[in-house]
This record gives C-alpha cells, structure tokens and sequence, in this order.
C-alpha cells in the first residue's frame, strides 16, 4: 500500500510538468476575486477572511476566482486558520472549492467539490460536496464513488491520525489538489490525504475556485501563494 500511495503521488506530481501556470494572487489586493466585501481583505500579504460576533456570516459563504471555470488542474497554496483568539482552540472551518457552481450570487454561495480543513483534527484533507452529496472520502481513504452515488472504499493512502499529526495548528500548510477526469486527489504538507475516483455523472468536470468561509462563531481563514497550473 505504501509504494501504490508513493506512486500515485509522484504520478499527480509529473502530470503537469508541463503546464500553463498562473498565479491567482498578487499578494497586495482581491483583484480577479468577488466576495463579499465585508468579510474578505488581504492582511500581511494574504487573501483574508474573517468573521465576528458584530459581523458574522449568515450562511456558508465564499470568495470566488473570476477568471473562469477549471477542469482538469493542479492547484498548490498555503493556508492559514485560526479560531476567535488567533489559535487552534475554538471553532474554524474553511475549504478550497473546485468544479464548484454558483447558487446564490447575491451572498456569494458556491455548490461542489471542496478540499475541507479546519482548526479542529476531523475534517481536514477530506473530499466534500458543499450543498451535494456530502463526504465523499474520509481522511486516509483511496475512494471509488458509482453510479448512484455509492461510495466504494478500496485502500488506504495514509493513516489519519499520521496525515493530521503533519498538520501544524493555527500556522500555514501547504495545500494541493490535483484533478483529472474524474480522479481527484488532495495533499497537506505533502501527505496524500485522500484519493478518489468519482465515476459518476453527477460528478462535475468543471467549474469554478473559490475559498469558504463557514458560518459559526467568529473565525480567521487566509491564502496566499496561489499557484494553478493546467494542461496546455
């Protein structure tokens, strides 16, 4: 199981090595982003989101790439989320969504795919579909999803507990996903955390990126180095 995992790793690695490449940030405002400007700005260098008790999120709610949708791609960046008091404590969620649709343009709301994180030690390196089917694979798991949403788990790629140990609180991680077809893959700090084949049609192949910002009790979430690279 430990070589299938290294091989399928280095294999996301080399499937782009010869890709287009952008970079989605310039590191000093939100151009080629749209949320809502009330809880979105960039601090320090990053892209910021950012809830309170006298602002807070009346639903889950995102900040949205607004040059156009993606398919097949690798997406690398490093996040950072804390809870109220700037630490690993209390409550934060967030996620990176892809092949994700807009479902409620006036309050910025998104519906798909999304590499989940978060403060707490469940949730983070998952497969999730905002607004959709749901989990689709635990961290640690190597996923087959069929036709009537049956979810089929065929291996390990990693022991969850392990994954999450690699994971540094309230301090920045790198994340990646790496998307082909229907094969979707999600690394934190390096780790393989899930892989999943999703062979139904249901399962979008296309869409757009953007960063959630859950609802709850108040939160900081931020991005930066936001590199996306996709087939020439």
């Amino acid at each position: 199981m430990k070589l299938t995992t290294t091989l399928a790793a280095l294999l996301a690695l080399c499937s782009f090595a010869s890709a287009d490449e952008k970079q989605l940030f310039n590191g000093k405002d939100l151009t080629g982003w749209k949320g809502q400007p009330e809880f979105w700005s960039v601090k320090d260098g990053a892209i910021t989101g950012q809830t309170s008790k006298e602002t807070p999120a009346k639903e889950n709610t995102f900040l949205i790439w607004q040059d156009g949708e993606v398919g097949d791609f690798e997406l690398t960046l490093q996040y950072k989320i804390t809870d109220a008091e700037g630490g690993a404590k209390g409550f934060g969620n967030s996620g990176i969504q892809y092949r994700s649709k807009v479902v409620k343009a006036e309050y910025s709301v998104v519906a798909g795919y999304q590499a989940d994180f978060e403060v707490g030690k469940t949730y983070s390196g998952i497969l999730y579909e905002e607004k959709g089917r749901g989990i689709l694979a635990k961290r640690g798991q190597k996923v087959t999803i069929h036709e009537g949403n049956k979810i089929e788990v065929t291996g390990e790629v990693g022991k969850s507990d392990e994954i999450q140990a690699a994971i540094k609180p309230a301090e920045w991680n790198d994340y990646k996903i790496v998307a082909k077809g229907g094969h979707l893959q999600h690394f934190i700090n390096g780790n393989l955390t899930v892989d999943v084949t999703d062979e139904t049609e249901v399962g979008a192949k296309s869409g757009v990126l953007a960063f959630q910002l859950h609802a709850g009790p108040p939160m900081t979430v931020q991005f930066k180095n936001i590199v996306l690279k996709t087939d020439k």
